[in-house]
C-alpha cells in the first residue's frame, strides 16, 4: 500500500511540473501575442482612418460639403482613431501586467492575429456588448455605410374583405357573403427615392401572391357550359360554398408623404416612421390557380366537391391605392380584367382591407 502511495504522489508531482513548465510557455506565448497586438491596433486604426478620409473626400468632391466642412471632419476622425489606439493600447498594457502576475488572462481585446480573432460580449453580427455571447473566428471586417441608399425593400401583408362588382348590380344585390368573402396579400416590395435631394416622392414596385375568395350565397356555386360560366343552383342544400382565385402580381406604386431626415458624419437616411403616406398605383400578372369547394350533407353523410380548372383569364391587372400611417394603412384594390373569360355577366373582384409594410 506505501509503494502504492509513493508511485502516486511521484505521479501527481511529475504532473504538477509538466503542467507548470506548460503554462510558464504558454504565458510566454501570450505576452508575446499581447506585443505583436499593439502593431496591429496601430494599423487597424490607421485604415480605418484612410477610409473615413476617403468618404469624406468624395462627398468633398460631389459638392456635398464645403472644404471647411471637410477638414473640420477630418479633424475629428483623426482624433477619434488617434484616441482608439491610445485607449486600446492601455487595454492591452494593462493585460500584459495582469499576465505577469497571474497564471492567465480570460479576455481579449478584440485584436486580431494572422485574420483570426477572439471577441467576448460581442456577437457574431453586432457591435453590441453582451455578457453571454463569444465570437472566434475570422476578423470581421466593417463594411462602411452606404451614405445615400435610395432603395430599400421591405415585406407587405394584406387582408380584408373581398366582393365582386357585378355589371347593372350593386354591391347590396351582390351574390357573395360580404363576411364571409375575403382577400389575402403576401409579397416583397422595394422602394426607391425619385428625386436625389427630396423623399417626397417614392417609387414602390414589387412581387406578390394573392388570393381572393367569394363565398357565395343562397344555395348557389359555379357552373360551366360550353366555357360559360354562371351561377346555378345546387342540387341538394348546400352548407359552404366557396370560389378562390390565387395570383402572382407585380404590383407598382407612387408613394407620397412627407419623412424624416437623419443625418450622420458619414451617411443618411430618410425614415417615414409615423409619417403619413399615399400610394396609388397598379398591378398585373398571371393567375396560377382556380378551384371552388362546394360542402353539402347527402343521406347523412357530409360530402365536399371540388371543381378545378375553371375558364378564368390566365392574366389579371388592375388599380390599386393605400393611405398609411407609419407602418399601417387601409389598402383598396379593383380588378379590371373579369374574373372569367367568358361569363353571363361581367364580375370582377374588388377588395378593402388593412395593409402593413414592414418598412
Amino acid at each position: 500500500m506505501q509503494t502504492i502511495t509513493k508511485y502516486l504522489a511521484l505521479i501527481v508531482l511529475a504532473l504538477a511540473m509538466q503542467f507548470a513548465n506548460a503554462q510558464e510557455v504558454k504565458n510566454e506565448e501570450q505576452l508575446e501575442q499581447l506585443e505583436t497586438q499593439k502593431e496591429v491596433v496601430k494599423t487597424e486604426e490607421k485604415n480605418l482612418l484612410k477610409e473615413e478620409v476617403e468618404a469624406i473626400n468624395k462627398r468633398l468632391d460631389a459638392n456635398e460639403i464645403s472644404q471647411n466642412e471637410a477638414d473640420s471632419l477630418k479633424q475629428q476622425a483623426a482624433e477619434k482613431h488617434a484616441l482608439n489606439i491610445e485607449n486600446r493600447l492601455a487595454i492591452i498594457e494593462n493585460r500584459i501586467a495582469l499576465l505577469k502576475r497571474n497564471n492567465s488572462v480570460t479576455q481579449d481585446t478584440g485584436a486580431s492575429l494572422d485574420g483570426y480573432v477572439i471577441e467576448i460580449g460581442t456577437s457574431e453580427d453586432s457591435d453590441v456588448y453582451d455578457s453571454k455571447s463569444i465570437y472566434i473566428g475570422p476578423k470581421k471586417r466593417k463594411t462602411p455605410k452606404k451614405y445615400d441608399r435610395r432603395t430599400t425593400s421591405d415585406l407587405v401583408f394584406a387582408i380584408g374583405f373581398n366582393n365582386a362588382i357585378i355589371e347593372g348590380e350593386s354591391l347590396n344585390d351582390s351574390p357573395y357573403k360580404i363576411g364571409g368573402s375575403g382577400f389575402v396579400e403576401l409579397g416583397w416590395a422595394w422602394k426607391t427615392r425619385v428625386f436625389k435631394n427630396t423623399n417626397a416622392v417614392r417609387f414602390k414596385y414589387g412581387l406578390s401572391m394573392q388570393w381572393n375568395k367569394l363565398n357565395i350565397k343562397d344555395n348557389k356555386y359555379f357552373s360551366e357550359v360550353n366555357d360559360v360560366v354562371s351561377l346555378q343552383t345546387f342540387p341538394v342544400p348546400v352548407k359552404k360554398s366557396k370560389f378562390r382565385t390565387t395570383n402572382l402580381v407585380v404590383p407598382v406604386h407612387f408613394e407620397f408623404g412627407p419623412s424624416k431626415k437623419i443625418e450622420k458624419e458619414d451617411y443618411f437616411r430618410y425614415s417615414t416612421y409615423r409619417k403619413f403616406k399615399i400610394g396609388v398605383g397598379a398591378f398585373g400578372g398571371v393567375n396560377i390557380n382556380a378551384i371552388q369547394k362546394v360542402k353539402y350533407k347527402l343521406d347523412g353523410d357530409r360530402e365536399k366537391d371540388k371543381y378545378k380548372d375553371y375558364n378564368v383569364n390566365n392574366f389579371v391587372y388592375g388599380l390599386s391605392t393605400y393611405v398609411s400611417w407609419g407602418n399601417v394603412g387601409i389598402y383598396a384594390k379593383y380588378d379590371l380584367s373579369p374574373i372569367f373569360k367568358d361569363q353571363v355577366v361581367d364580375q370582377n373582384n374588388i377588395s378593402l382591407g388593412i395593409r402593413f409594410d414592414m418598412d
